[in-house]
């Protein structure tokens, strides 16, 4: 202990803790002690005894300000994510408009997929795009981006629905061209938008006791936007009869409304969405156990650059200043480059893990029998809903002549895939929270057959994995398609309501406990990636389901069973409905594999 240093057992009630100096300044004011002075409070007096005490209060004041400052951003992050989810996933309203893009505007059965079809695709084959920027900069430009594509598709698809049938079809509108470049770029905001709002809830939460919950809801809100934008399509949207009844949707308009809502919600992201957990101490935790398993040291990471062997690459930077610089005092310059070194430290730390761990991602073998019963799962859902609204019209008698088709009418299923999806989502995900077992997640990689590095911490109570709540959700889903291929909708076309709830049910599940699957095996660190790799899935899946449904829906019309240019009877679907059965049975039988995987290597999930 120094001699200036004051222990607590030197306290003396009647010593004050601040002694005045001999000198005093301008008319007797005493001076307090060199190192005291700046600090004494105005009120204090002359003998400031409680100058340390008030400067111990105002630091735990600014501390507690700044918790709760950090905790405010992560609420109206959190948030603000779920308004942007129940935004971006217009695109599952689809099947509303699909329709009249076949009697309006003169498209095929296969034009219309084809649009669908381009739209999960942009949607899907960029999201590893998007997630890569967005674990390397942050949400908020992609918030900005998905406004503004956003607005572009959609006001682009008005017009070009506004135009009429094109010029092969018989009409003078714009070419059907035009339409798929709208919806390509509604799908690319969509992965946009969905991607920055999840991504940003999983890093604010993804290391708490409820991340299952706290992902749970806004993906569950994504799929619970097509419910809501298809009843305002419907009850607000909708081209008026000449004896006053509500008629079809009214496409131009509700393009147009969604064009603006998802702009501002982009605009408004772009300051809302902000990422509050420190990424650096997320960083340093796994970088320590690389360095403790010896993998850091093999890398080019910690290599001394060529001719300077001393230095260590990743934490030098260049002794070259600005301008500024100039006028600094040597101390102030020499504070100067240390804290550009820091920076640049961490930058390039974040970078070489964030790559590194991608790497480690791309070669696990489990990842890909997950990715491959996401895609067998997905495909099939994306196909279903793009063509609800082509489905329901088969399943109607030729001599039916009421308004309502006896399936139900296609808001009805949309609503009905969003609710069930959503429900879904938010069951699974929070049950999943409450009945998992401690989990252990892959960084370090560890070897096939060792055992994980750590003991399994000592659960209590009932434990459940969150692939006991993801199988038996896709043996629901294949029970949906199962029941479509049945002949029971054709004689009881009722029956079609229950395909369409359980077929939301097994759907939302899939898309609620695959990334936090990810999540959990992974780390959060590099989540948007990961999880864009695997959400990539869906768009070849969408594209592969919704070529057979089109190409026996179109054989089916070339046998004769057609009715005023619309497909009627079992053919038009059910050789489709009886492949995306074995489809979601393959996938459950390849989300085994990737347990078992997990097992094997002591990862829980």
């Amino acid at each position: 202990m120094t001699k200036n240093s004051i222990d607590k057992r030197d306290f003396d009630a009647n010593r004050p803790l601040l002694q005045d100096t001999e000198t005093e300044q301008d008319g007797g004011s005493p001076v307090l002690a060199e190192g005291f002075g700046s600090r004494h409070s105005r009120n204090s007096g002359p003998r400031s005894d409680d100058g340390l005490l008030n400067d111990v209060v105002g630091e735990i004041v600014e501390r507690d300000r700044r918790k709760m400052h950090k905790e405010v951003v992560r609420v109206v992050s959190f948030g603000w994510g779920v308004v942007t989810c129940l935004g971006a996933g217009s695109i599952t309203a689809f099947s509303l408009y699909g329709p009249l893009l076949l009697t309006r505007l003169k498209y095929s059965q296969l034009q219309v997929n084809i649009v669908s079809i381009a739209a999960e695709v942009a949607l899907y084959i960029n999201a590893p795009l998007f997630g890569y920027l967005c674990d390397r900069y942050s949400p908020a430009p992609l918030a900005l981006f998905s406004g503004t594509i956003f607005g572009t598709g959609y006001i682009l698809a008005a017009f070009t629905y506004r135009s009429g049938p094109p010029v092969e079809a018989g009409g003078s509108g714009w070419p059907f061209w035009v339409m798929v470049v709208a919806f390509v770029c509604i799908g690319m905001a969509t992965c946009c938008m969905y991607l920055s709002a999840v991504a940003t809830c999983a890093k604010n939460f993804g290391r708490g006791k409820h991340k299952g919950m706290m992902l749970a809801v806004p993906i569950a809100a994504f799929g619970l936007s097509g419910m809501w934008q298809s009843q305002i399509g419907t009850y607000l949207f909708y081209e008026v009869l000449p004896d006053g009844s509500h008629g079809d949707l009214d496409v131009f308009k509700y393009f147009l409304f969604l064009g603006v809502l998802l702009l501002a919600i982009g605009v408004i992201g772009t300051f809302a969405l902000r990422i509050v957990e420190d990424d650096d101490e997320y960083i340093d935790e796994t970088v320590e156990e690389l360095e403790r398993s010896g993998l850091l040291e093999e890398s080019d990471f910690f290599r001394p650059r060529s001719g300077n062997p001393a230095t260590v690459e990743y934490g030098t930077f260049s002794d070259a200043f600005d301008q500024e610089s100039v006028n600094l005092s040597d101390e102030e310059r020499e504070q100067q480059r240390l804290e550009r070194e820091q920076e640049e430290e961490e930058r390039r730390k974040k970078n070489w893990l964030l790559n590194y761990e991608t790497r480690i991602y791309l070669k696990d073998h489990t990842m890909w029998w997950l990715a491959a019963g996401f895609f067998l799962v997905t495909g099939p859902g994306e196909s279903y809903i793009n063509n609800l609204g082509t489905i329901i019209p088969t399943l109607t008698p030729i001599s039916f002549a009421g308004t309502t088709p006896p399936a139900g009418s296609p808001s009805t299923h949309v609503s009905t895939i969003a609710l069930t999806s959503t429900i879904a989502r938010l069951v699974t995900g929070s049950l999943s929270d409450f009945f998992a077992p401690p989990t252990t997640h892959l960084f370090p990689p560890i070897p096939e057959g060792a055992r994980h590095r750590h003991p399994d911490p000592a659960a209590s109570g009932l434990t459940l994995s969150r692939m006991t709540f993801l199988l038996p959700s896709a043996i629901l889903l294949s029970l949906g398609y199962l029941i479509l291929a049945s002949p029971l909708p054709i004689s009881h076309p009722g029956i079609f309501n229950l395909t369409t709830a359980l077929i939301g049910f097994g759907y939302g599940s899939a898309f609620s406990l695959t990334p936090i699957l990810i999540s959990v095996v992974w780390g959060v660190e590099n989540f948007a990636t990961n999880w864009g790799i695997v959400a990539m899935m869906p768009a070849a899946g969408a594209a592969l389901w919704g070529i057979v449904y089109s190409a026996a829906y179109q054989n089916a019309m070339d046998m004769g069973d057609q009715v005023d240019g619309q497909c009627h009877g079992w053919r038009c679907y059910g050789f489709w409905a009886v492949g995306c059965t074995i489809s979601v049975w393959v996938a459950i039988a390849a989300w085994l594999a990737a347990w078992m995987g997990w097992k094997k290597r002591g990862i829980v999930v």
